[in-house]
């Protein structure tokens, strides 16, 4: 019988297929702690077989500023100068033989071209004088974590805007009106009742997927809802109302069937939004890639020294640190995080009819407290459904029974809707390693989760006939807002800040989807567009505002949030807090920047100082006397001007000092806070520093494709490393089963490698096996879950 192969990767990742073995052929330029490069040798982002003639996408960084970049600079910078220069660079390329063909080519927010090149000729592209760095077009996928729809609109779920600020925004006059936001997405239903009154039919954006004027969703085949989605968030207004309802919207849709598209698209996005004149752009999208220096980052960065506020989602790959993904790298865009609101926490039980007990029961999610509930006390059959797909729950009948399956392959929320259309009324889903499940708000159906000894107890009760479930539910308390785990933290390599700047509600985002539809989703996806929105409400209420003004007010006035057991957040989980849109619009004092990294001190004897400086800036007609104050480490010195007496509607620059004993303190992360009060509010600005330098992930993300019976794989380097390998692992049990695809001093960038699929010289037998790219330095290890390969028979 002739075995089947299925990968099964996380949502974040991409499939690549058909690139054979590779070897190294250009390195990086090192880099300085201000992530400026320390050579004007050009810089390969990716590793490339010189022998090989497969064809692969990537963008091209030129040493030419572009247009707007050199504006910003006080230097002159013309569109034909840049294309003159692409086409030297394209023609000399060719005359070495080479066929390039062209994309896209970029002269405004990001200086170069995308073409599709031959592996074995990107040694020549590097030797052309005027070439600055070569990037992978990089897959870009929604941030989006969960979805599910809801059959009838109910109010509460559009407590998101409100919670903000957005009604008490309304009610003192500001509703987006005369504000332009780009959505750059998946599109957008601008036919939706709910949307239609924010476009003009005849200037709707962009489909840069199928290079047309009509920036409509995918609705046939591989249908996608994901930037209606965020656009309601933005400026819905009918039986939904967004952040900004009277706000007018362009859509430029780059990511196409499916969710998914490519940097090149997402740069000439940016660049076009520019051009259109939009005054705010979100972009609920984003790559795992931890890079400031990545193109869509630069472009985001030119589009914000242009006066467009720049809005992007941080990445759903938390909660661990450095996790956060490009455009969210930026320097100088808004990146997002997400938040949950307030909710109650429920405990529960389980029993059967046998002498087993099940300590690590407890709730993971549910659409409803009143569905929760209704399980209190109840007794059902329960069946097993394996990993809860949908073939599965067919070959079994769960009509008003509890399914239990085992966590693994699908999404939490697939496996409880997949449970809620075969009929069933709850769900328990046991773990397939040791150790804990997340919560997951917002399941289709009552789901509880239990631990991996747990479950198999249960798999033994029902071989022994105990097939009937006893649920407890009891009330624990409530929790206020607080940071969604999937949402990626910071801080961001090289230059080491902050990320995210602020957070927002992005659980269970309640929002307009095509087809006249709504649903909730949850990600960073859904968090940015409040962002997005609030920005707008600024604008309209504060017009000659610049975006820099706009950034501080939004992170000045946010709010700290704590976890569930009081403590405050990481700096790099929230950054300055969850958004609250009308104090942002009253401020009275802003604090430019919102946030500060002083990076790394690593002085191995005597004390360190860094000078830096905040601009705060009165905006009220009195003078105002300001203090300022630090709290953090005791290693950590902090010596400043004191009081600032500022005129009113001028600024001052507040100039301190930051000195650090190294030597007398451990090596790490440390965190402070300014103070800054004007005598009637305190404004917080986070700080943070590494003392030596930081622990990050020597990987980062990693894609895989199958071609002709080869495992292909592409992973991101942070540095330069001492050998990199693929462990492949049984996913069921942890058990390391080889190890391969080995290679030494791997320098930073991306790493492409491949595997034979052979174990010991033999073919894989059927089962699950856990691919885990796996990067030393020293006695640094990082083992990176990459994702699932599924032998079947």
């Amino acid at each position: 019988m002739k075995k089947s192969v299925t990968t099964v990767f996380a949502a974040s990742m991409s499939v690549l297929i058909g690139f054979g073995s590779v070897q190294p052929a250009f390195s990086v330029a090192a880099q300085g702690n201000d992530g400026n490069e320390s050579s004007s040798e050009p810089t390969l982002h990716l590793e490339a077989d010189l022998l090989s003639d497969e064809i692969i996408s990537i963008i091209v960084e030129i040493e030419e500023e572009a247009v707007l970049q050199a504006r910003q600079n006080g230097r002159f910078q013309s569109e034909q100068i840049l294309s003159q220069e692409r086409e030297r660079i394209l023609e000399e390329l060719e005359s070495h033989g080479a066929q390039a063909e062209l994309n896209h080519e970029y002269d405004q927010v990001f200086s170069g071209f995308s073409i599709d090149l031959a592996e074995n000729e990107i040694g020549n592209l590097l030797m052309i004088d005027g070439v600055k760095a070569v990037f992978p077009n990089q897959l870009y996928e929604a941030n989006e974590e969960y979805h599910f729809n809801l059959d009838d609109f109910s109010p509460e779920m559009a407590d998101s805007a409100p919670y903000i600020g957005s009604t008490e925004a309304w009610d003192a006059g500001f509703t987006g009106k005369g504000v332009t936001v780009a959505v750059i997405d998946t599109g957008v239903d601008y036919t939706h009742p709910d949307l239609a009154h924010a476009f003009d039919m005849d200037n709707l954006g962009w489909d840069f997927v199928d290079n047309d004027n009509d920036p409509q969703e995918t609705l046939v085949g591989a249908v996608t809802d994901h930037g209606t989605h965020v656009a309601g968030t933005i400026a819905a207004n009918g039986t939904l109302k967004g952040v900004a309802p009277d706000a007018t919207l362009l859509a430029y849709r780059v990511l196409g069937p499916g969710g998914s598209g490519t940097t090149d698209n997402v740069i000439a996005a940016i660049e076009r939004s520019v051009e259109d004149g939009a005054d705010v752009m979100n972009l609920s999208l984003g790559a795992s890639v931890n890079d400031p220096d990545y193109p869509t980052s630069i472009a985001l960065d030119t589009a914000m020294g242009e006066g467009v506020v720049a809005v992007t989602s941080n990445g759903n790959s938390g909660p661990q640190n450095w996790t956060v993904g490009s455009p969210g790298t930026s320097r100088d865009a808004i990146s997002v995080g997400a938040t949950q609101l307030p909710y109650n926490v429920f405990s529960a039980s389980i029993e059967t009819t046998s002498e087993n007990t099940y300590p690590s029961a407890d709730v993971m999610g549910y659409p409803s407290e009143d569905e929760l509930t209704a399980l209190n006390g109840s007794t059902s059959e329960f069946v097993y459904a394996g990993l809860g797909s949908v073939a599965e729950f067919n070959n079994v009948d769960v009509e008003g029974k509890i399914a239990l399956v085992q966590r693994g392959e699908l999404a939490f929320v697939d496996k409880a809707q997949n449970a809620a259309d075969a009929g069933a009324v709850g769900v328990v889903i046991f773990n397939n390693v040791p150790g804990s499940q997340p919560d997951v708000p917002g399941m289709a159906v009552p789901t509880l989760k239990v631990s991996l000894e747990d479950g198999q107890k249960l798999l033994s009760d029902l071989d022994n006939g105990h097939n009937t479930l006893t649920v407890s539910i009891e009330f624990s308390d409530q929790v206020g807002e607080t940071v969604a785990d999937f949402s990626s933290r910071g801080p961001v390599m090289d230059t080491w800040m902050i990320k995210p700047d602020v957070v927002a509600p992005g659980v269970n985002t309640y929002s307009t989807v095509p087809n006249n539809g709504y649903g909730s989703k949850s990600g960073t996806s859904m968090a940015a567009p409040h962002v997005a929105g609030a920005a707008a409400l600024i604008l309209e209420a504060h017009p000659d505002w610049s975006v820099d003004f706009v950034k501080a007010s939004l992170m000045n006035t946010a709010e700290r949030l704590t976890d569930r057991d009081g403590n405050f957040y990481a700096h790099n989980t929230q950054g300055a807090g969850s958004i609250r849109v009308l104090d942002a619009i009253q401020a009275e004092t802003l604090i430019i920047p919102g946030s500060h990294s002083f990076g790394i001190f690593n002085k191995q004897r005597g004390r360190e100082t860094r000078r830096q400086s905040f601009e705060i800036h009165n905006l009220t007609n009195s003078r105002k006397r300001h203090s300022v104050s630090f709290t953090g480490n005791d290693g950590i010195k902090v010596n400043n001007s004191n009081n600032l007496n500022i005129q009113g509607g001028r600024s001052n620059s507040f100039n301190f000092m930051v000195q650090v004993d190294a030597s007398n303190m451990e090596a790490g992360y440390n965190e402070g806070t300014f103070i800054i009060s004007d005598g009637t509010k305190a404004y917080e600005v986070p700080t943070i520093l590494f003392i030596q330098e930081p622990e990050f992930p020597l990987l980062q993300s990693v894609q895989f494709g199958l071609s002709d019976g080869v495992l292909n794989g592409l992973v991101r380097v942070t540095t330069d490393v001492d050998q990199f390998a693929l462990r492949v692992r049984n996913a069921d049990t942890g058990e390391l089963l080889t190890e391969t695809a080995v290679s030494q001093n791997i320098p930073r960038g991306d790493h492409f490698f491949a595997w034979d699929m052979l174990i010991n010289g033999q073919p894989l037998t059927p089962g699950r096996y856990q691919l885990n790219p796996t990067a030393t330095l020293g006695d640094r290890v990082t083992e990176l879950e990459g994702g699932v390969l599924t032998i079947g028979e």
